[in-house]
């Protein structure tokens, strides 16, 4: 029988994009070897990049490539070489127009306190220990996309516009996703607004009211943004899912990697409704920036682009296996005090810790997940995934 070929648009884009899809592409290629399936990768100049190049953050064609392939894996774009205020043209825009043109309207940010990095967070290790909870950030709404948005000049000076516009269906998706989640883990939702002074914040709760009717097995609660920002420092494991509107969400997901000690543990993906033959369609990426202060320099993490990658595999491609065997790794290379320099103070137990560039921790995932010596993985007949299995299963995000 012949292996299955999945083909995914990489977008290496700036900074240390690039060098975390390359470490993210060579841990998922050597899973693909393991488990007897073929990765067909396209790459695009999507980003700063794109725009040194063509004069645009993003071509109509490759958008189009990125919407013909299984899933879209993500390094990072943007940078101080493109950070004029004043410009036309800016490589977030890339950004804005993948969420839109692909539909993406839910990103999904696991944050789970991994053990053997306990010591990594500014918290006390009593107060991290544990944690392992979900952000679902509403993505095509919002002031990011709310018109106008805009400078303008007036006889009393300058002033700025943004609008914060949502409709009803546009809450209504990304709740009921969110409830969806919250069944298929611990069964508890809290949805984060500014009721007690935004227009947007009451229609929210409003559409959460009428949602949850449908989920009787989950608790849910509200709580301001404030206050659910407050708490993620004082008592991150009281949170499950968290369920919120753009802005917001892109600040808490923010906080609550620290959690973790650093930026460059957490993945994400962004999903719509939209399904291909193996699974949803959705666009993968580690939360960090480009950090160009680093880039080049082969000292950026690669974990959370590498684990954005296993998400990619268990959402999009359907292939629980696989993703198993690279969770597993990186844990297990966690575990024998195996660390990047963000990560360099941080003990493990009675083994000596060792830091390692870029390359050379990618090199010991790879080597793992190619030589099965991982923990925690269980095999997985290749059968299409669908919704039901994503929100039964507990351990979709995140490491099982």
């Amino acid at each position: 029988m012949s292996e299955v070929t999945y083909r995914i648009a990489a977008i290496p884009g700036d900074g240390i994009g690039p060098e975390v899809v390359a470490a993210g592409r060579r841990v998922l290629d050597a899973a693909a070897a393991r488990f007897g399936f073929a990765l067909e990768w396209r790459e695009l100049v999507v980003g700063g990049a794109a725009i040194d190049a063509y004069g645009v953050p993003i071509r109509d064609a490759d958008l189009e490539a990125c919407r013909e392939s299984d899933a879209v894996y993500l390094g990072a774009v943007g940078g101080p070489r493109w950070d004029d205020p004043n410009a036309a043209v800016r490589p977030e825009q890339a950004l804005f127009a993948l969420r839109g043109g692909l539909e993406l309207f839910a990103n999904l940010r696991p944050v789970t306190a991994e053990p053997s990095l306990v010591d990594a967070s500014t918290l006390r290790p009593e107060v991290v220990r544990g944690v392992d909870l979900l952000i679902v950030r509403e993505l095509t709404g919002g002031l990011y996309f709310g018109r106008p948005s805009e400078e303008r000049r007036t006889p009393e000076g300058r002033v700025a516009v943004d609008t914060l516009w949502y409709t009803e269906q546009e809450i209504r998706r990304v709740v009921r996703l969110a409830f969806e989640l919250a069944r298929g883990r611990r069964k508890r939702l809290t949805s984060v607004d500014k009721a007690n002074v935004l227009a947007s914040s009451r229609l929210w709760r409003k559409v959460v009211e009428e949602v949850a009717p449908e989920f009787p097995d989950v608790t849910f609660e509200h709580r301001l943004v404030d206050a659910a920002a407050m708490m993620l420092i004082r008592d991150p494991g009281s949170f499950d899912v968290l369920v919120t509107e753009n802005l917001f969400g892109d600040i808490l997901s923010d906080e609550a990697a620290m959690l973790t000690g650093s930026l460059g543990m957490l993945p994400s993906a962004s999903v719509g409704a939209r399904r291909t033959a193996h699974g949803l369609h959705g666009l993968y990426e580690p939360i960090h920036g480009s950090a160009p202060d680093i880039a080049g320099q082969d000292r950026a993490n690669p974990i959370a682009a590498i684990l954005s990658g296993a998400m990619l595999l268990r959402w999009s491609l359907g292939r629980a296996d696989a993703a198993g065997a690279i969770e597993s790794a990186v844990r297990s290379a966690l575990g024998d005090g195996l660390r990047t320099t963000d990560l360099a103070g941080v003990g493990a137990g009675a083994r000596q810790v060792r830091v390692l560039g870029t390359r050379a921790f990618t090199d010991e995932v790879v080597a793992r997940v190619s030589a099965g010596a991982t923990r925690g993985e269980g095999p997985r007949d290749d059968e299409e995934i669908d919704v039901a299995t994503i929100v039964a299963t507990n351990t979709l995000l995140g490491m099982p």
